[in-house]
């Protein structure tokens, strides 16, 4: 058995022409939808980036316990259990998260691992004179400047090492069985940055102003030509991992891969681009713009193509028919489901499907109706981070927030392991506690899907909250969620 996860960070359902986009070029994001089964009822789970990653690692939901960070040593890691039971797992990847403080656990579960250095400010070439910070709009670090000049002296970008060490891999193995490539883009994230002008050239504007390529997770002030000239730099970023797609493609098509090797291309989360009159991604609400996902998998036991899904789905669903397809049992504390009948024949898996962030809105829905909890306590309190791992995305615990911890007996999927139970803080540190638009809010998805008009219908309201807590109770939440949702 041999199985591709290709995941690219930060890919907008809604701009892909597979779900409906009709000014961007994605020809080739087609073509894989053509072998493939595409499902249109996918929703994010916990959010962001490393939150979304540990439930491909665990198969189960992050965001009620503990905010960013690292895999822990009670964790159930996937690709951990498939190389213990001989299955070579390999991961390629410039998402430089990895080897921060939050993200530095993930990695060493692989058999072997290849990293492409130098995206979004990661701490990578060791210039000491301050490089020249062009006029701008939005986000630019300093880091970010000096690793975009080496890009640009070499012709190319992270991106294309991460695509040719994957094309490496698959021409190395092509010929071997047993093995499951995790192969990871951060593109098209944020900088909208790409080293060939030709992919800016396809998606002209007027705009006539300061760099943008980089906004920052705020309120929209910006001209709408500067919005509109933002979206361009995405769309052209996208363009270029759709023709890395089309790479892959084409040497699936030539080496007959098809007939024996599984492909899913998934992605963590969207990003607003000015809609809802907002920049980014760790904001909430959390609109379908964040939180509804494209999903494409071909499975050759199955041999479907050129369909589609429309049963709710989540990537805790994808870690455990990961798990699945090599022949392995999930274990009790995970809580997606095997897609292999969903992708036969659209069985469903699910009635709800709850996402979030760390100590924002908890959410969820049924695919038509979205309930959005918003906390009912002032000061958004209690609120912990349950860990034994106590970093935060890009630092270690502080020592003041480390003299607050206490010892907790832990839950039902820590494996007996007791943990420490620490105060949230507000957005010092990599967490992000309740600062933007926090109501409770109910959405009709068949009558307004681009969320623009709450609800108010109480018998509605009053099944989704049902659902919710029964949801938070098979995750085993902590006791004070209820307390600071009001439930």
């Amino acid at each position: 058995m041999r199985a591709i996860m290709l995941m690219f960070d930060t890919l907008n359902r809604r701009m892909l022409s597979t779900y409906g986009c009709d000014w961007t070029h994605t020809p080739n994001f087609q073509r894989l939808a053509e072998r493939t089964v595409v499902f249109d009822n996918c929703y994010a789970g916990s959010l962001p980036c490393m939150p979304a990653r540990r439930e491909l690692h665990t198969g189960r939901y992050n965001f009620l316990h503990r905010s960013w960070g690292p895999i822990e040593p009670y964790d159930d890691s996937i690709p951990e259990m498939l190389g213990r039971s001989g299955v070579h797992t390999h991961m390629i990847t410039d998402h430089q998260h990895y080897w921060e403080d939050g993200g530095a656990t993930y990695h060493n579960r692989y058999t072997s691992y290849e990293f492409v250095r130098g995206q979004e400010g990661d701490r990578w070439k060791g210039d000491v004179e301050d490089p020249v910070i062009p006029e701008h709009l939005g986000r630019f670090w300093r880091q970010d400047a000096v690793n975009r000049r080496y890009f640009i002296d070499a012709g190319k970008q992270p991106l294309d090492d991460v695509f040719s060490f994957g094309m490496q891999f698959l021409e190395k193995n092509k010929d071997q069985d047993n093995w499951f490539l995790h192969w990871e883009c951060f593109d098209p994230h944020e900088p909208f940055f790409t080293v060939d002008s030709k992919y800016s050239e396809m998606y002209p504007d007027s705009y006539d102003g300061p760099q943008f390529d980089w906004p920052d997770y705020k309120e929209v002030t910006e001209s709408p030509e500067a919005v509109e000239h933002c979206r361009r730099k995405y769309a052209a970023l996208l363009t270029k991992c759709d023709e890395c797609i089309g790479r892959f493609i084409d040497f699936m098509d030539a080496n007959d891969m098809w007939k024996d090797t599984a492909v899913i291309v998934n992605t963590d989360h969207g990003f607003f681009l000015g809609e809802h009159d907002f920049w980014g991604k760790s904001a909430h609400p959390w609109y379908n713009e964040t939180v509804h996902i494209p999903l494409f998998i071909w499975d050759p036991r199955s041999g479907k193509k050129g369909e589609r899904r429309e049963a709710l789905v989540q990537n805790i669903d994808v870690a455990v028919t990961i798990l699945k397809y090599f022949g392995l049992e999930p274990t009790k504390d995970m809580q997606g489901h095997d897609l292999k009948e969903t992708i036969d024949h659209d069985e469903k898996v699910r009635d709800y499907a709850l996402f979030g962030l760390h100590g924002a809105h908890v959410n969820i829905t049924d695919g038509r109706y979205v309930y959005m909890r918003a906390p009912a306590t002032e000061d958004n309190a209690p609120l912990y981070n349950y860990t034994d791992m106590p970093t935060h995305m890009r630092c270690l615990f502080s020592i003041e927030e480390m003299r607050k911890a206490e010892l907790s007996s832990g839950f039902s999927f820590t494996k007996g392991v007791p943990l420490l139970r620490i105060p949230s803080v507000e957005d010092k540190t990599g967490d992000t506690a309740a600062k933007h638009r926090m109501e409770t809010m109910l959405f009709d998805l068949s009558t307004d899907p681009g969320q623009k008009h709450p609800i108010h219908d109480e018998g509605t309201e009053q099944r989704m909250v049902e659902a919710l807590k029964a949801e938070m109770k098979k995750n085993d939440a902590p006791e004070e969620q209820y307390i600071r949702l009001g439930l």
